[in-house]
């Protein structure tokens, strides 16, 4: 465990810095921007899930007050960039591929004026056959969606979440819906299901869940015509890789678009710049500034959800608890567009447990429904959910204890994962030691219909190259440059390090967050990748200009720079105390000194060689009312191996918002679509997502095992949490009324059915 007492002001809980911003309403959202000549968009949408577009009649919306223009594709300098993804989905050509897709783009002088114009465009549709279920996409007679191929062009977004080999085989295959197969296996499956004493062989499913983040996606862009430039403002979680596919899309010079990121209301992996590239072309085409602010209906219709998987798992152990095989079988749901998760899905599934006999078959296939992406540890709730849901229910046919059982068997430190590469350091034995000594655990108390359920997740985590400047100035400010994006308060720890080198007051650092154009180089802000990765920048840019305080210092006192230190927030003579001089005067004086080390900049860079997985333990007590089926979630603890916490109070915060989302996946969220493709759940009046009084206090405890290779020790800490909920949850309906339910969410209607199929 990282020592604190070390630390003047890191390992200290300190608040967030943008805080009052945004409790004021202060903070600049890409909806409060003002620009002059600002022209609002609005888009229609597809209701099919898959038709030929006949014809597009925009007469009646182009007459109408304050339109100033109405666009298809043909009219984009998008128009022959091929159609791969839901980024260069910018508008639709020749058919709609899902519900929700954008066919036809207005803009108009108010949002009121767009609106009205999206209602009067006319589009015919000539519906065709729907794919809506994954299984039956696959079915031989199946209309084929890419009958000629998926177009081989743009980039693969999974890349940002997690630094692991997520590839299998690569298999050239005629065109078909199923758009790619990964097959990991080691050792014997079948020798070891026979060397178990107890097999349980179950089919998990989890549905497509929304992101729901406060702030649907919003971006602005405004032309610069005589430059044949662009500049895009957007709630975006990656300024770099935005700018890269708009440029991209639009046939620009990269150095000819510059993306300047928001304030963003949440993110969880589905911000990466969607609907940046229409809107930039927009704005490039008329030649004025254009805003899209999608409403609540349209980001549920249009944007990227988790995806829906199946997995079926067959599982056994030996009578002391051992597990001796993993077979499973994941087919996922990604809708229109590839995305796939089901490398990172086997990497947990086969990766939480030590087992010699591993086989995993993935199948990625495409139906009539958005692409789907990322969310929060992508595709691991669904793994999660899985293996340990056949975990525990092993240990209840052992009738071994299943804390006994976990601890038996669990991964670390060089044990190997799904994909069989070997896991880097990690702290899951820690946790599940730490929620073995918890009182929730170790004194359990329940009443009738109660349950205790326990389950471990985990989350590989992902890394970037990154740099940072560090600049004091003479007034004794010090500006920490970044080009990284803040979605989870990781600034309010950033400033820490530099207070923490320097040793002055945190409240004389400010942070800048730079835009394309002038921020330092930064990966995305997802894979819980941003403090393990940009920290280290911090620290060297910040030991840089420590080092120029001390060079300016030693002309200032004519000393060695051996003989000086730096002391809250001056430069002192060794020994002689009352010999100091302040950084504000260092800094000026480095200003004008002739000779000396120049004005105090530091640069610094960083680009760790391996990733630092965060594992979690998560305890859930339910009680279940076996007349209605209602479960109530009673107790919450959630363990997390965080490696060092910088700041304790944002790592508490991530941990209490991830752990709600994963509560939100075990007995609320589900995004449902008939037949027909057509979406159910498309506002929050049905989407439903847990609410204030349904979550109990969740207590958190943090194990610091200090990464090897990580700033000061420390790990990601955004993904972990929401990775265990659904799965200790449906372990406590077990524990509590003797039912397995396999299919999330864990609904009331579902435990009344599973407590009436078992009676």
């Amino acid at each position: 465990m990282t020592n604190t007492t070390e630390f003047r002001y890191l390992g200290k809980g300190r608040k967030l810095i943008e805080g009052l911003e945004k409790i004021t309403g202060t903070a600049q959202y890409v909806a409060d921007m003002q620009i002059p000549g600002l022209l609002h968009a609005g888009v229609v949408l597809s209701p099919y899930a898959h038709a030929k577009i006949v014809s597009i009649d925009t007469s009646a919306a182009r007459a109408m007050p304050g339109v100033a223009g109405v666009f298809t594709a043909d009219d984009l300098p998008t128009r022959d960039r091929a159609m791969n993804s839901r980024h260069s989905a910018v508008l639709a050509r020749e058919r709609v591929l899902f519900c929700g897709q954008p066919v036809v783009a207005v803009v108009a002088d108010s949002e009121a004026h767009a609106r009205d114009a999206v209602a009067a465009v006319v589009v015919e549709y000539e519906p065709l056959p729907v794919i809506a279920d994954m299984l039956a996409a696959l079915e031989p007679d199946a209309p084929v969606i890419w009958p000629d191929g998926l177009p081989k062009d743009g980039v693969d977004l999974t890349a940002a979440h997690a630094a692991v080999d997520k590839d299998g085989e690569d298999v050239e295959r005629a065109p078909s819906n199923l758009h790619a197969t990964n097959h990991y296996r080691r050792g014997d499956v079948a020798r070891g299901l026979a060397e178990a004493d107890v097999v349980v062989e179950r089919t998990y499913r989890t549905p497509i869940v929304h992101q729901a983040y406060l702030e649907p996606h919003a971006s602005l862009a405004i032309p610069e015509p005589h430059r044949g430039a662009v500049t895009v403002h957007t709630s975006t979680q990656g300024q770099f890789g935005v700018r890269d596919e708009v440029a991209r899309l639009l046939s620009l010079p990269k150095n000819k678009v510059r993306v300047v990121p928001m304030a963003i209301g949440g993110g969880f992996g589905a911000k990466y710049g969607l609907i940046d590239p229409l809107v930039a072309a927009l704005a490039v085409t008329i030649r004025r500034p254009v805003r899209l602010v999608l409403t609540r209906s349209e980001d549920f219709l249009t944007t990227t959800p988790s995806p829906a998987t199946i997995i079926e798992l067959t599982t056994g152990a030996r009578r002391d608890g051992t597990i001796t095989a993993i077979k499973a079988v994941i087919t996922m749901d990604n809708g229109v567009f590839p995305f796939t998760l089901g490398g990172i899905v086997s990497i947990l599934l086969g990766g939480y447990y030590k087992c010699e006999n591993v086989d995993i078959s993935v199948r990625e296939v495409l139906t009539h429904k958005p692409q789907g992406g990322a969310y929060r540890a992508p595709g691991a709730p669904s793994a999660t959910f899985a293996i340990e849901s056949n975990i525990d229910e092993m240990a209840h046919l052992l009738g071994i204890d299943p804390m006994t059982v976990r601890l038996t068997s669990t991964v670390e430190t060089g044990d190997l994962m799904g994909n069989n590469d070997p896991w880097p350091n990690l702290g899951l034995r820690q946790c599940l030691e730490a929620l073995q000594q918890h009182p929730a655990w170790a004194e359990r108390h329940l009443g009738p219909d109660e349950g205790i359920g326990i389950a471990v997740g985990g989350w590989p985590c992902g890394m970037s190259p990154a740099a940072s400047v560090c600049r004091v100035d003479n007034d004794g400010t010090v500006r920490i440059h970044v080009g990284s994006v803040d979605i989870s308060g990781v600034n309010s720890s950033l400033v820490l390090i530099a207070a923490e080198i320097l040793d002055i007051s945190p409240d004389q650092v400010e942070l800048l967050q730079g835009d394309t154009r002038d921020g330092p180089r930064a990966g995305p802000s997802g894979g819980s990748q941003t403090t393990y990765s940009v920290s280290g920048a911090v620290a060297s840019a910040a030991r840089a200009a420590r080092q120029k305080l001390l060079e300016v210092a030693s002309h200032h006192f004519e000393a060695s720079v051996e003989d000086l230190e730096l002391k809250q927030g001056a430069v002192h003579v060794r020994g002689l105390p009352d010999r100091s001089v302040s950084i504000a005067t260092l800094a000026e004086e480095s200003e004008r000194l002739r000779g000396g080390p120049g004005p105090i900049i530091g640069e610094g860079t960083a680009a760790v060689s391996e990733n630092a997985p965060g594992f979690v333990a998560h305890l859930a007590k339910v009680h279940v009312d076996r007349n209605t089926g209602q479960v109530t979630l009673k107790q919450y603890v959630a363990v997390q191996d965080v490696g060092f916490a910088m700041n304790p109070t944002m790592v508490y915060g991530q941990i209490h918002g991830g752990a709600v989302q994963g509560i939100g996946w075990g007995l609320n969220e589900a995004m449902i679509y008939d037949r027909y493709g057509q979406l159910l759940t498309g506002t929050f009046m049905d989407y439903s997502i847990p609410a204030f009084d349904s979550v109990p206090d969740i207590e958190t405890v943090l194990i610091q095992n200090p990464a090897p290779h990580g700033p000061f020790g420390a790990r990601g800490i955004g993904e972990p949490p929401i990775t265990a909920g659904a799965a200790a949850i449906a372990n406590a309906v077990r524990a509590a009324v003797g039912v397995r339910v396999t299919e999330l969410p864990i609904r009331a209607e579902r435990v009344w059915q599973a407590l009436h199929a078992e009676a």
